[in-house]
């Protein structure tokens, strides 16, 4: 768990500095910020799924993903419940578009998910040293365009990546380099409508997505207790 607390570690120390930042930065600037990060989160997201795609031995799988997951999230609600969180704790404004950002920029890319993973099963913490770095220079952004409460992302991210570390400590023979090739997938499919909805290309709720990446998590599950 030793990368998993660093990487909380700089989350926190990037979001209290960029806070700080916020404070002189005149609203054309923020604007800037907000394009900046939207174009940041689109790249990394299509980067991911051109990089995994070619991996993937279903090519179906995340098309399926997609459409159960969006369903299954809308139906659920999950970004509405989510503002209506962030607005009883910080009340109306940006501050939960930029934790729905956050958290999919922090938790959902594939040193994020695959760090865990090999600090359980093999005590490498290199992903997630590297993940830290990362999001140290990412959550000062974030913090800079949508203030202090970016810090609430550290939480999310101590507990996904303990999920995950727990998880594979338990399920080590389900967790298939094919399993993590399909999540990075819908990952990054998720994390570039992020960057859509940011840039107003198209207003995408990012968070009714989430439910898509249990679909290959489920799959690979139940296919291995079948075979």
């Amino acid at each position: 768990m030793l990368g998993t607390i660093v990487n909380t570690g700089t989350i926190l120390v990037g979001s209290l500095v960029g806070s700080v930042i916020k404070k002189g930065i005149k609203d054309e600037y923020k604007d800037a910020l907000f394009n900046a990060m939207g174009l940041a989160a689109a790249g990394l997201g299509i980067n991911a799924v051109v990089q995994s795609m070619p991996k993937s031995n279903y090519p179906v799988l995340f098309i399926v993903a997609l459409a159960v997951g969006s369903l299954l999230g809308t139906i659920l609600n999950i970004d509405g419940r989510f503002q209506k969180l962030t607005e009883r704790f910080a009340g109306k404004g940006r501050l939960g578009e930029g934790l729905s950002t956050g958290i999919l920029l922090f938790c959902i890319g594939t040193l994020s998910i695959l760090g865990p993973i090999n600090s359980a099963l093999y005590g490498d913490n290199t992903y997630l040293f590297t993940n830290a770095t990362l999001d140290l220079v990412t959550s000062c952004v974030l913090a800079s365009a949508y203030g202090i409460g970016m810090t609430l992302t550290a939480g999310v991210l101590f507990l996904w990546q303990g999920s995950i570390y727990l998880l594979a400590c338990l399920l080590g023979d389900f967790m298939s380099a094919d399993m993590m090739t399909e999540i990075s997938i819908v990952g990054g499919f998720l994390i570039a409508s992020s960057g859509i909805s940011i840039l107003k290309i198209k207003e995408i709720k990012t968070l009714n997505l989430l439910p898509c990446l249990l679909v290959p998590v489920l799959f690979f599950v139940i296919r291995g207790l079948l075979s």
